[in-house]
């Protein structure tokens, strides 16, 4: 897992920015690259989880992570001021993975990645709670690849479908059937249907 950013990377001029704080949901204003390089540091976590949902292999996940940070502080001038810059974040990465990475990739037999490396770095307890998630979220990573990312930036990040399909740059209608594909094919699995905790309000 990353924990910084490495190898130099300069603009011509710097570029006034806005994002805003994943804590106080407060605007911050980026004056240059050296601002923007602080405050990605604050989403490395999250795209290293995105770069799994995507690879599910950690190396892959790491470089996606990398290319990700290196891309958006060449291209800062390009992210619009007042929208969420985790949103363009992760738009970059999933660029990088269709158009670089994957196109070198050969698919077959990878297998998929451990859950625990997924959950690793969540930060979530080891309560019955948290193990159905992880139930869950390994059945999820069984998914075609579509699916899961849709189902990752949506149920995981909480993107809108608006927000889903301007990310993965398809129209809000494919994320919806996507989706729904995913949620048929997750109520079919009766060993994670019958192992979910009971929550107040359920019908025995």
């Amino acid at each position: 897992m990353l924990s910084s950013l490495t190898g130099p990377c300069i603009l011509e001029k710097a570029v006034p920015i806005i994002c805003r704080d994943t804590e106080s949901g407060q605007e911050i204003a980026i004056i240059d690259t050296h601002d923007i390089r602080d405050e990605l540091g604050h989403y490395l976590t999250r795209l290293w989880r995105y770069g799994m949902v995507l690879s599910r292999k950690p190396d892959i996940a790491d470089d996606l992570v990398q290319s990700t940070c290196v891309r958006a502080m060449e291209r800062a001038g390009q992210f619009t001021a007042g929208t969420a810059l985790d949103r363009w974040l992760f738009s970059i990465l999933h660029s990088i993975w269709i158009n670089e990475i994957r196109s070198r990739q050969i698919r077959q037999g990878q297998g998929f990645v451990d859950i625990d490396e997924v959950t690793a770095h969540s930060g979530e307890s080891d309560s019955v709670s948290h193990i159905w998630a992880n139930q869950i979220m390994a059945r999820v990573n069984q998914l075609p690849e579509a699916q899961r990312n849709a189902v990752f930036l949506v149920y995981v990040e909480g993107f809108t479908y608006q927000e889903a399909a301007q990310t993965l740059s398809v129209p809000i209608g494919t994320i919806m059937s996507r989706l729904a594909a995913a949620r048929l094919t997750l109520a079919k699995d009766a060993a994670i249907s019958s192992a979910r905790p009971q929550v107040e309000g359920d019908k025995v």
